[in-house]
């Protein structure tokens, strides 16, 4: 019999909500964890259109309980089908009795990456946790004792997967577990203990085994005849040796179905033979030394590289439309000099202290000015034109380079950072990954002049990759040594079978890390096996959070509604950053976070129409029938994210060996599956407003062929800040201190639910979080739809820690809306400090999100006072490059925090609309009275 099913485990509250919406009944229920209490269930009840949420909470025994209104007596219950009993009867503290539970849907078993057969089992379990823990017992509707222990050892075995590095075996082991156990328990029942089902399911799990020990005693067997003493080739001991492995290799390869026993012999061999080879070849190159009276030389460590100073850099461009000139940048004496065509020496050489500043013209994309001081006191300007886009860019990096390497800091303001995402396709790398890591080949690709100048952080993330993880790391930090002369430090490595993510830094930043984390999670067979998931990393950098995840999503055109599940997972269930910040949204935790890995997202049109687009280069048309566009486009996944436009062909799925051609074409044993070429490896990311980040290239490689994906790379150009340190004591003056203060927020969130709620203010500026009272105005007019308002007097003055203005304009504002009666959130956000500072109140407005979903829309007025003794600041060094843009006023009384640029890159991909204004769901304009 089925377990009881009104039980959806981990859903979301909008997920719940949406379930019991369909239900439409009074008196529907569900019951799902709890997103706020661990260990604690929610109960969903649906009654006059609005759902009614019950916390279902543990005491110390174990015993649950429903927290109702007050004055109805507590009763306890040993598990959730008798709690569930109990309040199907009236007069229970609910709004109304539990009348019909909202049943949670069975679901198949999706097929792996590329189509195989899973090996997982065919249905998930409907399993309902006693109790208050989340892994304790296991309790269901009444069944038979085989199988309740089936489940048992099922759950137990799920357990182990998350810290067992043997997750090979998980697939063959589940299938035994959820069809074979109840054999052998029948066996064994009557008298037979051989559990011949157990047996048959570790020779099929070990075959692979097999073959790698004979590969292994093969090469052993070799190695150990080489340091043999000589002797007769029909010597005794000879044909012993190669008798016995002789035969355990020949059985090994004959037979179809070996044994365990033979397995044992096989690995006993193995054991002999490295206990033994260290000694024999010690033993032998001994005796060849005294033989022949031979001297070792002795081992002189080279001296490690140095880096290589960056060479003289020079740029035809044209001053005016006649007059062409030569710009060279040097960045090691940190000069431009100007030299006239035809000139042998420069008519001016401007050092790197007087420029003043570089502005970057967006209606011509190859023009720059050049903004300097000339004595006396007196700045000129310059246009420059270069041949394209690429040179100008290529320009300003140099002179951003220059400016950092002359500044008198000790920490810096920017930082570069690469990151990287291959599918390696379970075929070892090439020996060199040269284009890879210099981000030369296809699409908005470095220009020669700035290619090998190194990166502070490199962030490679990798799936279907068959090396070993020390093999790798070491294999890519010697890379990055011959091409940088920089010994790299490795931050971080996290490995998910083989999907893994290497960080490394330049070694003068390895001081400036801290707090790393790592975390990883499964969501292939039953979210079980790790052939499909996502490793994450993050850290902090001096005062800036970063955080980045490498995933690989489920495979195949028709699997678009599966990855979007993928990506919730990952969200839900990826453990990283700020502790305290568990309860945001992942995507909110982190001042940067960067998303990236084979995504698997594939084109919606016929295979030969992409093909000839291809060979048109009409990118625009397939990237329209995009999925991970449409699903952007959607608000299904990756909320506000932003991506680099794509220039550059689809980089799956080539025929290895080669990029001339595309193998879409894939036969097996049920069939021809077609796999049309697509954009499956991205590079997405996501940041703080009012924070500096730039995408510089976004492309891929066209030399790197042995895998069917091709190797894709993203650089940016990233704002950090330091730990600042106040030119006043804190508390040394009586002067007021800076504070933020609220005048009214107003939030409409998408929930059928009416309850009271709070909001919780969380910031690294503040000591602690600080909660407001309830909302003082609430409304539901619209179905599914609850607007709620705080006034001046409910929401609470915040006082930072610090009052500095160059500190304040650094800070963000965590935002959460939480029900009074669930404690659980209805959506948070995120905002900038920057843009309130000044006595006069700024109007705000942004979005709410909620496990990655769009959860409503919040806006209202505050500001930020500092002291006026406190308002100094200084100028970081992004901010010399600016835009060309239409001067604007600035606002009435506002100290001068620096601004930062507008982004030059779209936030969405071409084929996504821009928001229009206001609230971002059209629904929430009914509000606004527009029809």
């Amino acid at each position: 019999m089925a377990a009881a099913s009104w039980y959806h485990q981990d859903i979301s509250r909008v997920v719940a909500e949406e379930l019991l919406a369909k239900a439409g009944r009074d008196g529907c229920f569900l019951v799902r964890d709890s997103e706020s209490v661990s260990g604690a269930y929610a109960l969903c009840l649906l009654f006059q259109r609005h759902v009614h949420t019950y916390r279902i909470l543990p005491d110390d025994e174990g015993l649950l309980s429903v927290q109702t209104i007050q004055g109805v007596q507590a009763k306890c219950f040993r598990t959730l089908p008798d709690l569930i009993g109990a309040y199907q009867q009236p007069n229970n503290g609910l709004v109304t009795p539990l009348l019909y539970p909202v049943l949670r849907a069975r679901q198949a078993t999706e097929e792996d990456s590329d189509g195989e057969d899973g090996r997982g089992g065919g249905h998930t379990a409907s399993a309902v946790p006693a109790g208050g823990t989340g892994t304790g017992t296991w309790v269901s509707a009444p069944i038979t004792g085989r199988t309740h222990i089936s489940q048992q050892l099922h759950q137990r075995l799920q357990e182990q997967v998350h810290s067992s590095p043997a997750s090979d075996f998980m697939g063959f082991m589940a299938e035994y577990l959820n069809h074979h156990l109840q054999l052998d328990l029948e066996a064994l029942r009557h008298g037979h203990p051989q559990l011949r089902h157990l047996s048959t399911a570790l020779v099929t799990a070990c075959r692979a085994l097999h073959r790698q020990i004979d590969f292994t005693l093969a090469g052993l067997e070799t190695l150990a005849r080489v340091f043999d003493p000589p002797m007769s080739p029909h010597s005794p001991a000879r044909e012993q040796v190669s008798s016995s492995l002789g035969e355990a290799g020949l059985r090994g390869w004959s037979s179809s179905d070996p044994d365990l026993e033979l397995l044992l012999n096989k690995i006993s061999t193995v054991n002999h033979l490295l206990s033994s080879l260290e000694k024999k070849v010690l033993k032998s190159l001994q005796e060849t030394v005294s033989r022949h009276n031979l001297a070792l030389p002795s081992m002189v460590a080279s001296p490690p590289p140095t880096a290589k100073p960056l060479a003289v850099q020079s740029f035809e461009v044209k001053v005016s439309k006649l007059q062409r000139a030569a710009l060279t940048v040097d960045v090691e004496s940190g000069t431009v000099a100007i030299t006239k065509k035809g000139s042998v020496s420069p008519e001016e050489t401007i050092p790197q202290d007087k420029i003043l500043q570089l502005i970057k013209y967006q209606s011509v994309q190859n023009k720059v000015r050049l903004v300097y001081d000339r004595e006396p006191q007196r700045n000129l300007s310059k246009d420059f034109v270069f041949p394209n886009a690429r040179k100008r860019e290529a320009f300003c990096q140099l002179l951003q380079l220059m400016k950092i390497q002359h500044s008198n800091l000790d920490e810096p303001d920017l930082i570069s950072v690469y990151v990287g995402t291959w599918n390696m396709g379970s075929t070892p790398p090439p020996r060199s990954l040269a284009s890879w890591l210099t981000s030369r080949g296809l699409g908005r690709t470095q220009d020669e002049t700035t290619a090998c100048i190194p990166h502070d952080i490199y962030v490679i993330g990798t799936q279907e990759n068959s090396l070993g993880d020390r093999e790798w790391v070491e294999f890519l930090r010697a890379s990055l040594k011959t091409l940088m002369a920089i010994d790299y430090r490795v931050v971080a490595l996290q490995c998910l079978w083989s999907i893994k993510i290497v960080v490394l830094v330049k070694p003068e930043h390895e001081r400036r890390i801290s707090h790393v984390h790592t975390s990883s999670v499964k969501t292939g067979i039953a979210n079980t096996l790790g052939n499909k998931g996502a490793v994450g990393v993050s850290f902090l950098f001096n005062g800036t959070s970063f955080g980045f995840i490498n995933c690989h999503l489920a495979s195949g055109s028709e699997k678009t509604h599966r990855r979007n599940q993928n990506y919730s997972d990952i969200l839900r269930s990826l453990v990283l950053g700020d502790k305290r910040l568990s309860a945001f949204d992942l995507t909110l935790r982190f001042t940067h976070l960067f998303w990236f890995g084979d995504l698997n997202y594939r084109l919606d049109m016929d295979v030969q129409d992409i093909l000839a687009h291809i060979t048109k280069k009409e990118f625009e048309t397939l990237l329209a029938v995009d999925q991970l566009n449409l699903e952007r486009e959607k608000n299904k996944v990756f909320l506000r994210f932003s991506e680099g436009d794509i220039s550059f062909p689809p980089t799956y799925r080539y025929e290895r060996g080669s990029r001339d051609s595309y193998m879409w074409q894939k036969f097996k044993p049920t069939g021809v599956r077609i796999n049309v070429p697509s954009w499956c490896d991205r590079i997405l990311w996501k940041s703080h407003p009012e924070t500096h980040v730039v995408c510089n290239s976004y492309g891929c490689t066209d030399d790197i062929v042995t895998s069917d994906h091709s190797p894709v790379f993203a650089t940016f150009e990233v704002g950090v800040t330091s730990q600042f340190v106040p030119k006043k004591a804190p508390g040394s003056d009586p002067e007021p201190l800076a504070c933020i203060e609220w005048e009214s927020i107003e939030v409409i969130v998408k929930t059928a639910s009416r309850s009271k709620c709070y909001i919780e203010f969380h910031s690294y500026c503040l000591e602690e979080a600080q909660r407001s009272g309830e909302n003082t105005s609430q409304s539901c007019d619209i179905p599914g739809f609850l607007k709620m308002g705080w006034s001046s007097k409910h929401l609470p003055v915040l006082n930072p820690i610090l009052s500095d203005l160059e500190y304040l304009g650094d800070q963000h504002l965590l935002l959460s809306i939480k029900g009074v009666e669930s404690c659980e959130s209805y959506g948070e956000c995120c905002i900038a400090m920057r843009s309130m500072i000044g006595s006069m109140a700024q109007q705000f407005e942004t979005f709410l999100f909620h496990r990655g979903e769009e959860t409503g829309s919040m806006r209202g007025w505050m500001k930020v006072r500092v002291p006026k003794d406190r308002c100094s600041t200084r100028e970081r060094l992004y901010e010399w490059i600016s835009f060309e843009e239409e001067d604007t006023e600035p606002v009435a009384d506002a100290p001068m925090c620096p601004k930062p640029p507008p982004q030059p890159l779209r936030s969405r991909p071409r084929s996504l609309p821009e928001p229009t204004a206001g609230y971002t769901n059209p629904a929430y304009f009914i509000f606004e009275g527009v029809p």
